[in-house]
């Protein structure tokens, strides 16, 4: 729920061909300098970054014969009447389920929003459909009771080797859909206190904040993305940071992700609760396994034929207990961004829900970066720290390149399509009137220089890994 460099990185951006509706363009160069939050390291060492180009171009709108200026690497529209301010990009091929999940958000998300405007507290609540969805989930559990224990009578029963093999197979089906205990992540880097003593202070001071206990481990990884959840029999905390999206936010914004983030270990978010979201993950499962052979040949058009039930009852039971929880979950949402707002002040929580808005634009560059490393071809990894730094303070200056006039395209943009991080989330323009809203909060906990220092060495190692990753093409989703 981010860059930096050293050397002499530029990004250089081609203007865009004017098209039959700009009837006149005019080029200005602008140099933009690169954030301070994302070059620390850079700046430490006394190196330069090379600012990012942007190049204006000025046109009259079609529609309404308005003056249009606007950076030619994005989309150019019109203020005045909005011409032009959602194209059209493509959407992504959403499954029903992802589907399903996004209407319920934003019928939800705009529900809520009106509840908390008319001064709810907004404070989760146990009514009837989150009663509902632990009975439901509780009842997928016990399915995977009935197998384990039905194959274990087979096998014991015998029936002259026909039981022991069904028995076997229902064992191994219960063991395969069976929740899971969660662990520590193996294939990113992981972080313990005595690692990263200062970054787990500021997490403890938001924790202390928020009202909650801090995390035991933090994973980081190279989503534009960031997350909680638990590991182990104890279920220890766990806190997820993506890279990219760290190192493009300021360090009050920073304080807000983390306020976020463990604000729903605060609000008792059922969605992530141990019945209902183990539950969920036994469905997810569930529907995979009987999902439809792709290009079926002989005996597997009849197993697919013999799939559609079970996977349209499955489908089902996922999207009723999404339904049950949705609700919820949206209220979870609200209040946890309240809660960053009331640990890093308004206009930091309504400065990442900025960010969000950028995040594909990141993930872009991103990808950008990696295939043009991928043309390069191998090179020495003396020098992987320095090509980290490059990476980082790349992508940092050009978020920070971003103009005004893009958020605001975004903004209205999504306030007609009802954009969202995911089918999880309110839609982001929802959220951030929600902050706007409210009383403006002034920050619990302020970031101090010499911590963010300190923060970025002790994140160098996993920031060179997760750099290295990138620019191989192994960008997390």
């Amino acid at each position: 729920m981010h860059g930096e460099m050293c050397g002499c990185g530029a990004i250089t951006v081609q203007p865009v061909r004017a098209t039959a509706a700009s009837p006149k363009c005019r080029a200005v160069i602008g140099l933009l300098s690169p954030a301070g939050s994302g070059s620390g390291r850079a700046a430490q060492e006394g190196k330069s970054v090379m600012p990012a180009i942007a190049e204006e171009t000025v046109q009259l709108c079609p529609e309404c014969g308005s003056e249009i200026r606007g950076d030619s690497r994005f989309t150019l529209w019109c203020t005045a009447c909005d011409w032009n301010v959602d194209p059209g990009t493509p959407q992504p091929d959403l499954g029903r389920l992802e589907r399903a999940g996004r209407v319920l958000a934003r019928r939800h998300g705009e529900q809520l929003l009106a509840e908390m405007l008319s001064g709810s507290d907004g404070r989760p609540r146990r009514d009837a459909s989150a009663v509902a969805a632990t009975v439901l989930a509780g009842t997928v559990h016990s399915i995977t009771v009935v197998l384990a224990v039905g194959g274990l009578w087979c096998v014991v029963a015998g029936w002259g080797g026909i039981g022991v093999a069904a028995g076997l197979v229902l064992v191994a089906l219960a063991w395969v859909l069976a929740p899971r205990v969660g662990r520590l992540p193996g294939d990113r880097p992981v972080l313990l206190r005595a690692d990263a003593p200062e970054l787990f202070a500021l997490v403890d001071e938001v924790a202390a904040a928020v009202g909650t206990r801090s995390v035991h481990a933090i994973a980081v990884d190279g989503s534009i993305n960031a997350a909680v959840t638990t590991y182990g029999i104890r279920g220890r905390r766990l806190l997820v940071l993506g890279m990219p999206l760290w190192e493009v936010l300021t360090p009050e914004e920073r304080v807000a992700l983390l306020g976020h983030e463990l604000a729903h270990y605060a609000n008792g978010d059922i969605r992530n609760g141990l019945v209902v979201g183990t539950a969920v993950r036994s469905l997810t499962v569930w529907h995979r396994i009987v999902e439809p052979l792709a290009h079926p040949t002989g005996l597997e058009v009849i197993v697919n034929a013999l799939y559609v039930l079970p996977r349209l009852l499955i489908g089902g039971l996922l999207i009723l207990l999404i339904r049950l929880t949705s609700r919820a979950g949206m209220r979870a949402e609200y209040l946890a961004d309240r809660l960053a707002a009331r640990t890093a002040s308004t206009p930091a929580a309504v400065g990442l829900m900025d960010r969000l808005l950028i995040t594909q634009s990141l993930g872009v560059w991103l990808r950008t970066e990696a295939n043009r490393a991928a043309l390069r071809g191998p090179r020495s990894t003396r020098h992987a720290t320095d090509r980290a730094d490059e990476l980082w303070a790349r992508l940092t200056a050009y978020a920070t390149s971003i103009p005004e006039h893009e958020y605001e395209r975004q903004r209205r943009a999504g306030a007609r399509r009802g954009h969202q991080v995911d089918a999880t989330h309110p839609p982001t323009h929802l959220r951030r009137a929600c902050l706007l809203a409210g009383q403006s909060e002034t920050a619990a906990v302020t970031p101090k220089a010499h911590q963010s220092d300190l923060i970025t060495a002790e994140l160098a190692a996993a920031r060179t890994e997760v750099a290295r990753r990138l620019l191989r093409g192994a960008i997390d989703n």
